[in-house]
């Protein structure tokens, strides 16, 4: 998510691989409908070794792209590309991958409604018949792409080794969906949207206001935007460069996960779930690790939503401890 540009501030940047783009021809959505010259971003670390098992799948967060994922990469990061092929992949609607934002056949609300398996399933057309990988070592994500994670487990089990959703959910609680029907109505009820038909890139403080409520805990905001600094960083949090239709569409996405609470047999499973996270409710995240015998790590912090940066140090080690499994 835009707003999880505090995680990718962990370690430094590192040189950016080019941004690529896989021609998928046409995508078949689950609603029957097509998005027409369908595109896949994507960005690769590291080289495939010569048993085709060491890639790493890492899928965007909602309003991310690639390159806001590339410094978790790097000699000395959470994934080392001497060790991983490592693909940062542009889930539909980002502004890369094909999206209301830039596709010429089907601009703005004129391009169809995708949801999350739709996401994973250009994912892995991605995987299998771009780089022709059989089996990834791991998939992980986080938030969406967390939410992506779990649908790679349960829709393509037999093509994923390991899989660490962060802050993600296969199956929304009552107050996530609530949560983003009210950015939905907002954007929806502001005029300066036009129904999708808007000009430029106007502010929707609303929305933005919304989003930003349920993004960390009340004392983690008190603390970071104290009364004599709220002006500033409420004019601050005001801003996005990020498409308001994919924005739109992305939520629409997220608004559609509802997967079993429970892995078919194959995945080996690390949840990390946020204990105090507002946007993103962990029940059943956790649920879904219990009944499919997976690891649990719960960070504990105040940061809600953002507790993978505040609490990398807590979580970093754990995971490449099972990614080395």
């Amino acid at each position: 998510m835009r707003y999880l540009i505090a995680l990718i501030l962990l370690a430094g940047a590192c040189s950016a691989p080019a941004q690529l783009l896989a021609p998928l021809g046409e995508c078949k959505l689950t609603s029957g409908e097509v998005i027409q010259d369908c595109k896949i971003g994507y960005r690769t670390f590291g080289k495939l070794n010569s048993t085709a098992s060491n890639a790493i799948l890492w899928p965007t967060y909602f309003t991310g792209t690639s390159e806001n994922l590339q410094s978790y990469v790097g000699k000395g990061k959470l994934l080392d590309p001497e060790k991983y092929f490592v693909i940062l992949v542009d889930a539909l609607g980002d502004g890369i991958s094909s999206s209301p934002s830039n596709s010429t056949k089907q601009p703005g609300m004129k391009f169809p409604k995708f949801t999350i398996h739709d996401m994973v399933n250009a994912e892995y057309r991605l995987v299998t018949e771009v780089l022709h990988i059989k089996k990834l070592h791991a998939v992980m994500g986080i938030s969406m792409g967390g939410m992506q994670t779990f649908d790679w487990v349960v829709s393509y089990p037999a093509a994923v080794e390991l899989a660490i959703p962060i802050v993600g959910s296969p199956a929304l609680s009552a107050i996530d969906k609530l949560l983003w029907t009210a950015e939905m109505h907002a954007l929806e009820r502001d005029p300066a949207w036009a129904g999708g038909s808007y000009k430029g890139h106007p502010d929707l403080k609303t929305v933005l206001d919304i989003h930003n409520f349920a993004l960390t805990t009340p004392e983690f905001r008190s603390k970071d935007a104290a009364s004599a600094d709220f002006d500033a960083w409420l004019a601050k949090s005001e801003k996005t460069a990020f498409d308001w239709n994919n924005w739109y569409r992305q939520l629409q996405a997220m608004l559609s996960q509802n997967l079993p609470l429970k892995a078919p047999a194959g995945p080996k499973l690390l949840v990390i779930a946020a204990a105090q996270d507002h946007m993103v409710n962990p029940l059943s995240a956790i649920a879904f690790a219990k009944a499919s015998n997976g690891l649990i790590l719960t960070l504990e912090g105040n940061c809600g939503h953002l507790a993978p940066g505040c609490e990398s140090a807590k979580w970093f080690p754990v995971a490449q401890q099972f990614l080395s499994k």
